[in-house]
């Protein structure tokens, strides 16, 4: 297929345009992301609340979306993507509450550290800091937490599938589903598609190589699984949704993962979206695909997570 004619348009529009980031800084690149801020939809959803949660290495803000006023609501534990330098849980609000709503489980977005100024494994401890600290207090938020899953997107769906290494090997919570949109899994980039795909979809082999190097500051983190989920065991893992859009660079590590997963004896939904790209379910004002995959993720968690 060729890339949707809106998604052209849109990298032709000033939002598409991304600056080559080897020549900003990460804070500059924050600083910039501010100052342009993406539309927001605001879909309506039952409330939000914000909570302070410990985290490895401090407090952690996670904000906490209920789609119902219903009592013991499933839990999803949503990691937002930003190649572990950018983005924080308000850029996510939208996407949040999207799932929410389609999949009818509350969803707790976790404002995890960023690099360079916290490299790995400091996002993913508090990550997995987050998740256990959401499952052991599960009653006084009114979740249940023995209906848990996690989910990410880009560099998210990379602590998510981390996160999951490190609940199966430090012995919990226990995770019912993981749902993984476009991740984030191989740090050399150099799949058939991160070549293919190398500029002009938004995401580029340098964009991801950059925010890469940020994250991985030594270089032994590289083969490190629990930083690249595909060189892990991946048996005992829950049951997945993996993403992929046709125009990502990031797509054959996302079809690889789901692969490995299979190998592995776990059971996987391949979702493969045409005509879109990375970062593709973050753009419900310029594509119908974003909420189209929104609603079939929260379908498959919502069926996962089912009592």
């Amino acid at each position: 297929m060729e890339l949707e004619p809106k998604l052209v348009a849109f990298l032709a529009s000033p939002m598409g345009q991304m600056l080559p980031l080897e020549h900003l800084t990460p804070q500059l690149m924050r600083d910039m992301l501010k100052q342009f801020p993406a539309p927001v939809l605001n879909p309506p959803v039952h409330a939000v609340r914000d909570l302070r949660v410990p985290g490895a290495g401090g407090e952690l803000l996670v904000r906490l979306y209920t789609p119902s006023a219903a009592r013991n609501l499933p839990l999803i534990v949503f990691f937002h993507g930003g190649g572990f330098v950018i983005c924080n849980v308000g850029m996510y609000d939208d996407f949040c509450k999207f799932l929410a709503n389609y999949s009818g489980c509350a969803v707790a977005s976790v404002e995890y550290r960023l690099a360079p100024e916290a490299p790995f494994p400091a996002p993913l401890e508090d990550c997995y800091g987050a998740l256990k600290w959401l499952a052991a207090h599960a009653a006084e938020l009114d979740v249940d937490g023995t209906r848990l899953a996690v989910a990410g997107d880009s560099a998210g769906g990379n602590l998510a599938t981390a996160t999951t290494l490190l609940a199966r090997d430090r012995g919990g919570p226990a995770l019912r589903y993981q749902a993984l949109f476009y991740p984030a899994l191989d740090p050399a980039c150099d799949s058939a598609s991160a070549q293919a795909l190398a500029s002009g979809y938004l995401l580029t082999r340098d964009t991801m190589l950059w925010f890469w190097n940020h994250y991985l500051q030594n270089p032994a983190d590289r083969t490190n699984a629990l930083a690249a989920p595909l060189q892990a065991n991946l048996a005992g893992l829950p049951p997945a949704t993996v993403v992929t859009a046709e125009f990502d660079p990031l797509h054959d590590e996302g079809e690889a993962y789901a692969d490995r997963l299979r190998g592995a004896g776990v059971e996987v939904i391949g979702r493969r979206y045409l005509g879109v790209l990375h970062g593709f379910a973050s753009l419900p004002y310029v594509t119908v695909m974003a909420q189209r995959a929104l609603a079939d993720v929260g379908a498959d968690l919502k069926t996962a997570l089912s009592a």
